[in-house]
């Protein structure tokens, strides 16, 4: 938010240095983003920061200082045209000096024979901005002839003193601006922009930032209550209030304002909402706006004869505000021109005709302010925060009131903000306030007392400060305390919801004592022991091994849809698991992903969709977690750590090299995943036949230790339709991590490098169709024993030499001794066991070549 310190000082002594202030405000968590210094001069140490040289006037990009005595607040005392050009003007210019000047304009905004205008000017000599460079450069003003006339300064425009890109007419100052003043002095200002963190949205206006600038500096407070010149017949005669949604508006209030006449702000109204980024429309829309700004408090302005035009449609006499949830499928007209289409979940503003606004967000046309409006009926109203972030969400209708409303205000700053409104109205806008309120009120703001004490202070902050102390800075706070024993119980003030519990006292208390006043400590006792997270670890490895292997991690949001999972159940979408299934957020950020995935394999494919639009090839991972509802109230939802793996298009990118188009497949997928478990020596790791209703015919299951952990599969084509994929083979893992964990607990497990040659010899064998390679390949190890260096399978066969019902698998095989040669008569003996114990085992025979 940003807060013009002219501003700020109308509620607040200020004497610091703003960039002092700025340094205090953000170590008391007011972080202050920036500084804007409007035509004054930057302190040393800013421009130090900035990188300026000291003698330039530049303050920042498309700023400037303005000199003291070369641009100052000017009258015109006369204005002729000139005598050798059509669209020059001739103006005498009084500005504070021994005599009178003439300057050579060309504004649009003056015309020949005026006089009396307050103007900014500037005199020879002074440095201002190039307003026909393409980008941010500064001039100085020399002496010239226009036309054979000499000019002696500049009516200067908002774009030449760096307020603005206006440039079409000089700038015209209020008729009460000092003739000779520094415009410095007169127009200078320095502006706050403040990151507001959603639990200090109290200090979203000018007044909640005076008011914490008071207690962190110790500075006077000035904040006289709104007050209003009221008369009779009374607001209740024009309208009635009638909240039916009390679970989502808390309080509407209405006052009414009768003859008022639509009009430009005036000059200080304007400058104020341009320094905090508003644009002024009329006095009545800047008003809502300027008490929003000054108090933190959203206001609407109705336009009341269309109301009344409206309750007259239907029969009625008298205006009638209705609070109620809109109906499912209804429409309404916004002031930005856009039809809406409406669910039962939006609150609406309604007249016994229909919606007249969506409350907390934006009006609606039908009831806008326009220059004929005469009479208004002004709304002050409290909102379910968390309905109001939704349905602006929902509608895509981000705004200041609505940014302010998601956030929770006090119910009891409503009527604060209706009184100013409509003394600012009737003040501005020549009108006279109906007296009284309307309003309905069905929960009133609750008081929360909450305890704290000197020993709880020293506990958790770790100083140590007397029950004055913290009643001092408590009372600079604003709370109300009172006194049991040792127990200081404080009650917030009423314009602040975000006190529940003690920690945030104590935070308070740290805020205003000072976080860098907090004196550093050391550990007391000893330092604890040092113990290993094995889950963490194993994932770090587990990234370190797939990044080493070409993939590349993702990290995916983990809502999703319930809609996506039924897609992975093509065939059987009864299997598919149903809504009440998943864990469901109570306050998702967008209305189409409100439930957390059951299986990453979703959220890999999902991820997979977004990337192939782009390019051809997919080669990821992810770790994370899967949510699975547990049964009983309050009991948090099992999550389970998982890896998915997914792989499609070419299997080697193309370069200048040529690369590889071949297309990823399972047998990449595969061997991705053997690589992985030989690393992290986790195994015996074995691939058994599968099926899964993802999966198409390549589905396997992977097992290790004998125990199941996940599946491998190439993604069956209807799934692959339903993401809308490419046709072409996708490769899918997905594995529970948990199983893993000992062998990232084990010693990594070496073997010495035997120096003896190792020998190599090839074995085929006929077996069953049914055996799988796998099965065959451990039984290899069991009767190789230690001796047996590698196994790997070479050929599948199956043709005219091979009975039916049979095939045949030839593996390569490595023997190797760490002690010794082996010989021939070696490798035969471990061959004939290997034999023996597959014959025994599954009826393998040798295959004749």
């Amino acid at each position: 938010m940003k807060v013009p310190l002219s501003w700020l000082k109308e509620f607040v002594d200020i004497t610091l240095p703003a960039d002092e202030l700025a340094e205090k405000l953000t170590l008391a968590g007011l972080e202050v983003e920036s500084i804007d210094y409007i035509g004054l001069p930057l302190p040393a140490g800013e421009r130090a920061r900035k990188g300026l040289a000291p003698d330039t006037p530049v303050t920042g990009e498309g700023r400037i200082a303005w000199d003291r005595a070369a641009i100052v607040v000017g009258q015109i005392l006369e204005t002729r045209q000139h005598p050798n050009a059509d669209r020059l003007l001739l103006a005498t210019v009084e500005y504070g000096g021994p005599a009178p000047m003439t300057i050579i304009t060309g504004a649009p905004n003056l015309k020949a024979g005026n006089h009396g205008q307050k103007i900014a000017f500037a005199a020879l000599g002074a440095t201002l901005i190039d307003p026909y460079a393409d980008s941010f450069k500064t001039m100085k003003l020399k002496p010239g002839k226009i036309r054979g006339i000499q000019s002696e300064g500049m009516a200067c425009s908002e774009r030449e003193l760096g307020l603005s890109a206006e440039h079409e007419g000089i700038l015209l100052l209020p008729d009460d601006a000092p003739v000779g003043m520094p415009l410095a002095d007169y127009l200078g200002d320095v502006v706050f922009d403040i990151a507001i963190t959603p639990n200090m949205i109290r200090i979203s206006s000018i007044i909640g930032v005076a008011r914490e600038v008071a207690a962190i500096t110790g500075a006077a407070l000035h904040l006289p209550m709104p007050t209003w010149q009221t008369s009779d017949p009374p607001a209740s005669a024009y309208v009635d209030v009638s909240i039916e949604a009390p679970d989502l508006c808390y309080r509407f209030t209405a006052t009414i304002i009768r003859g008022v006449t639509v009009q430009p702000s005036p000059f200080w109204m304007q400058r104020r909402l341009r320094l905090v980024g508003q644009r002024p429309i009329n006095n009545l829309v800047d008003i809502t706006n300027y008490v929003m700004f000054e108090w933190g408090k959203p206001l609407h302005a109705f336009d009341y004869d269309a109301l009344l035009a409206r309750a007259r449609s239907v029969g009625d006499d008298r205006v009638t505000i209705l609070v109620k949830r809109a109906q499912d499928g209804e429409r309404f007209t916004t002031l930005d021109d856009a039809e809406r289409l409406l669910d039962s979940e939006t609150l609406m503003i309604c007249d016994t005709a229909g919606p007249v606004g969506i409350g907390g967000v934006m009006g609606g046309q039908n009831t806008e302010i326009s220059t004929q409006t005469r009479n208004v009926l002004l709304e002050s109203a409290n909102f379910d925060f968390i309905n109001i972030r939704r349905t602006a969400q929902k509608y895509k209708l981000p705004s200041e009131a609505a940014y302010r409303f998601s956030r929770g205000l006090p119910a009891e700053l409503d009527p604060i903000g209706n009184i100013r409104g409509a003394q600012l109205m009737a003040d501005l806008g020549g009108g006279s306030i109906a007296s009284g309120i309307v309003e309905d009120y069905p929960r009133p703001q609750p008081q929360i007392e909450v305890p704290i004490s000197a020993a709880e202070v020293r506990r958790v902050l770790g100083i140590d400060l007397s029950q004055e102390q913290i009643l001092d800075i408590l009372h600079r706070l604003e709370f109300s305390t009172r006194l049991e024993g040792e127990t200081i119980w404080a009650t917030q003030p009423w314009y602040r919801l975000d006190i529940a519990i003690p920690a945030d006292l104590l935070e308070e208390i740290a805020r205003i004592y000072g976080y860098d006043a907090i004196p550093m400590t050391l550990l007391a006792d000893s330092l604890p022991p040092l113990r290993r997270n094995w889950a963490v670890e194993q994932e770090e490895r587990i990234r370190d091994l797939l990044l080493a292997a070409g993939l590349q991690e993702t990290i995916n949001y983990p809502l999703t849809t319930v809609a996506n999972h039924a897609r992975l159940y093509p065939d059987r979408p009864d299997q598919a698991p149903l809504p009440d299934q998943f864990v469901t957020l109570a306050n998702p950020l967008s209305s189409d992903r409100v439930v957390m995935r059951r299986s990453l394999i979703v959220s890999a494919l999902e991820d997979m969709q977004r990337n192939l639009r782009h390019r051809g090839r997919y080669a990821a991972f992810e770790i994370g977690a899967v949510y699975l509802p547990e049964e009983g109230d309050g009991v948090l939802p099992a999550e389970e750590r998982r890896l998915v793996i997914a792989l499609t298009g070419p299997r080697q990118p193309g370069n200048w090299l040529g690369g590889d188009a071949a297309a990823l497949d399972f047998f990449d997928l595969k061997g991705a995943l053997e690589a992985l478990f030989a690393h992290l020596q986790a195994g015996p790791l074995a691939f058994e036949a599968a099926t899964a209703p993802f999966g198409g015919p390549r589905t396997a299951r992977i097992r290790l230790d004998g125990r199941e952990i996940g599946l491998a599969c190439e993604l069956h084509p209807r799934v692959r339709a339903a993401f809308d994929l490419p046709q072409q083979p996708i490769a899918l893992a997905d594995l529970a991590l948990d199983p893993l964990l000992p062998a990232a607990q084990q010693a990594t497990r070496v073997r010495a490098i035997s120096e003896f040659p190792p020998v190599k010899e090839d074995i085929a064998l006929i077996v069953d169709e049914e055996i799988a390679a796998g099965q065959v390949e451990s039984l290899i190890w069991q009767g190789g024993g230690d001796l047996l260096a590698a196994v790997e399978l070479f050929d599948l066969y199956r043709g005219p030499a091979i009975p039916a019902g049979k095939k045949s698998l030839a593996f390569s095989l490595t023997f190797q001794s760490p002690a010794k040669t082996l010989t021939d008569k070696d490798t035969a003996k471990l061959r004939r066991k290997i034999v023996q114990r597959l014959q025994q085992e599954i009826g393998a025979a040798l295959r004749e070549v």
